[in-house]
């Protein structure tokens, strides 16, 4: 996909320098989907009511994620919950649970028939200015944009491997990052463009994962300032326990919407259902789920 418009080192500074410093972005690890058609984050219209009905592909309510997929049995017993939706870290090289005994296409396919949404997650090479000292050996290299289209790719091949199928959303999570630094800002920007091209390229959903302060607040004023191949669905973090899609002050509510949000309010939490633990962080969403073809 060609770029229509250029964002000047200028035009991104100024817009950057009306957002407010980074003041509650979660620890690492708290990382971490409609149609490809949502295309550029810019539609406008009424806010969606939590567990109001979704168009197909998209689900309405409450999801978790957790670092290390649960088994099948876990999720069969946790249809005892409020949740619906679980987010799963299926590849990338920035990944904290790089081994992930569990996720298959047969866990998938089992999931899917007890009723769950997945959100697929791809933790991928990190921002040079990534706070996160467990993520300083992951960060972008010196060229961002073929970087991000080769993980974009990857992101691809990974899903299509555990039979995702196109139109499923694919969430990039970036870490917490320093985004006021107008050099690393500009390299992790062309990253995510690239990736979110690359994504969207092959039919897939482009999303992406950070926190409401760090990465939510960059690509909000990326979108102010024009710029094109933005991913399509914001899943933010911002733990407040007061789940809340569309009252983010890091956004206007007219962007990404509709079924276009994730908001991500508490984090490394212990629940209990059915007899089995986990430690989750707690999401509520409005955004598609991963299709299985």
């Amino acid at each position: 996909m060609r770029h229509r418009k250029t964002i000047t080192g200028l035009v991104l500074a100024l817009s950057l320098a009306t957002l407010a410093l980074d003041t509650s972005a979660p620890p690492e690890g708290s990382g971490p989907a409609r149609r490809a058609a949502l295309g550029q984050p810019t539609g406008q219209g009424g806010p969606a009511r939590p567990g109001a009905a979704a168009e197909p592909g998209v689900f309405s309510g409450r999801a978790f994620d957790t670092c290390l997929t649960p088994p099948a049995d876990t999720m069969r017993r946790w249809l005892d919950s409020p949740y619906r939706a679980v987010g799963v870290y299926y590849a990338g090289r920035g990944r904290a649970c790089q081994d992930q005994p569990q996720l298959s296409r047969a866990w998938l396919t089992e999931v899917d028939g007890m009723g769950w949404g997945v959100l697929p997650v791809y933790v991928g090479s990190q921002s040079p200015c990534v706070r996160a000292r467990n993520k300083q050996h992951v960060r972008i290299g010196s060229e961002p944009g073929p970087q991000g289209a080769r993980e974009g790719h990857d992101a691809v091949l990974r899903a299509e491997a555990l039979g995702m199928g196109p139109d499923s959303p694919l969430y990039l999570d970036m870490e917490a990052y320093t985004y006021q630094n107008e050099k690393c800002a500009t390299a992790t920007l062309s990253f995510v463009r690239a990736w979110s091209r690359e994504v969207r390229s092959h039919g897939y959903v482009p999303g992406f994962y950070s926190s409401a302060d760090s990465g939510v607040a960059h690509l909000e004023a990326a979108r102010r300032a024009g710029a094109d191949d933005l991913p399509s669905i914001l899943w933010f973090a911002r733990w407040n326990n007061r789940p809340d899609l569309y009252g983010e002050q890091a956004l206007p509510w007219y962007a990404w919407h509709p079924e276009r949000r994730i908001h991500q309010y508490a984090g490394n939490v212990t629940e209990r259902y059915g007899g089995r633990t986990l430690q989750i962080d707690r999401n509520l969403m409005h955004a598609p789920v991963a299709r299985l073809g």
